[in-house]
């Protein structure tokens, strides 16, 4: 660590805050005159020589009257921080190349309304929140995910201008916050399924041999299954209706890595395993995924699909955090 890091970590107090809610104290807080307020100070300087010169002892009441109201709006700035509690949540993953969200639930013990808090990354842009009298209010922070793995967004500047803009006061919580990414999908067709007597998870029109029944018709189901008899007596009433068959063979489609052999390098042929899981998953397909050294059985459903991208996204990553 260099000298100049080091004396940032002393000066504004920067590390991981290990211990939640993380509470913002007065050393903690940090405050400077805006341009703004740089200018509202010459502009008092100026109209205090003015009345000294001209001996106008209105003009003497109006500095000072103003000066006043500027020390308490640097007073009701750094008040706008002290004390707030801040707790963070869980980030919802995302693909590469969009924009991951890290959300904070804020926490006022105070009569007074928080306004105009701004939070942001050192990479993304700024959100807003306030946070009502005695009351709870959350934000969610933005942050460009550009690759794929374990985002760590690092440190959160939180700063304030309120009530007048003439200070800014700040501060640099550092909560654990981390969001996973998964591979930005590459669209390929899928490879063939293959048959299975007993797949791991029924379709619910997994077979040809045994009529079953009649049920509403899903964007997956081919058109041969619409029962056109069916739909024609009452066709207005009704939506799509397909046979529902049950029994015999049913398909099952693995997603292995020798497949993308020949597709480059390691992030584009992850890239395309993720485009296969999602539209395996769109498709309604029972489906597994083979990597080296992983495995998962083919299943179908929003938990099996999340499990499939977070191996992908993790995919490398683990090994090299064990060395």
């Amino acid at each position: 660590m260099t000298l100049q890091a080091r004396m940032q970590q002393w000066l504004f107090r920067l590390g991981r805050d290990e211990t939640l809610p993380i509470v913002l104290t007065q050393r903690r807080i940090f405050i400077l005159p805006t341009g703004a307020g740089i200018l509202f100070a010459i502009v008092l300087a100026v109209m205090l020589i003015g009345a000294i010169n001209y001996t106008l002892s209105l003009g003497h009441a109006l500095v000072f009257l103003l000066a006043g109201l500027g020390l308490a709006a640097m007073v009701h700035t750094f008040r706008n921080l002290r004390g707030l509690s801040i707790t963070p949540g869980r980030a919802i993953p995302v693909h590469a190349g969009e924009i991951a969200r890290f959300p904070l639930h804020l926490g006022n013990t105070r009569r007074e309304a928080r306004r105009s808090l701004g939070f942001r990354f050192e990479s993304g842009e700024e959100a807003f929140a306030d946070v009502p009298a005695e009351g709870i209010a959350s934000v969610s922070i933005p942050c460009p995910a550009s690759k794929r793995g374990v985002l760590d967004p690092g440190r959160i500047t939180l700063a304030t201008r309120y009530p007048l803009g003439l200070f800014r006061a700040w501060s640099y919580p550092h909560p654990a916050l981390s969001c996973v990414i998964y591979p930005q999908p590459i669209e390929r067709p899928l490879p063939p399924p293959t048959s299975v007597d007993n797949p791991g998870i029924a379709r619910g029109d997994s077979g040809d041999e045994d009529f079953a029944g009649l049920r509403v018709r899903n964007p997956s189901d081919p058109p041969r299954h619409i029962a056109w008899k069916a739909v024609a007596r009452s066709v207005d009433a009704y939506p799509l209706l397909v046979k529902h068959f049950a029994g015999g063979a049913g398909e099952e489609l693995w997603l292995t890595w020798e497949l993308t052999v020949e597709e480059g390098d390691i992030e584009t042929r992850l890239s395309i395993l993720a485009g296969w899981v999602l539209a395996a998953e769109n498709a309604q397909l029972s489906y597994g995924l083979s990597l080296p050294d992983q495995y998962v059985q083919p299943a179908i459903g929003a938990a099996h699909r999340e499990r499939c991208l977070e191996i992908l996204a993790l995919f490398g990553h683990e090994k090299s955090s064990r060395n």
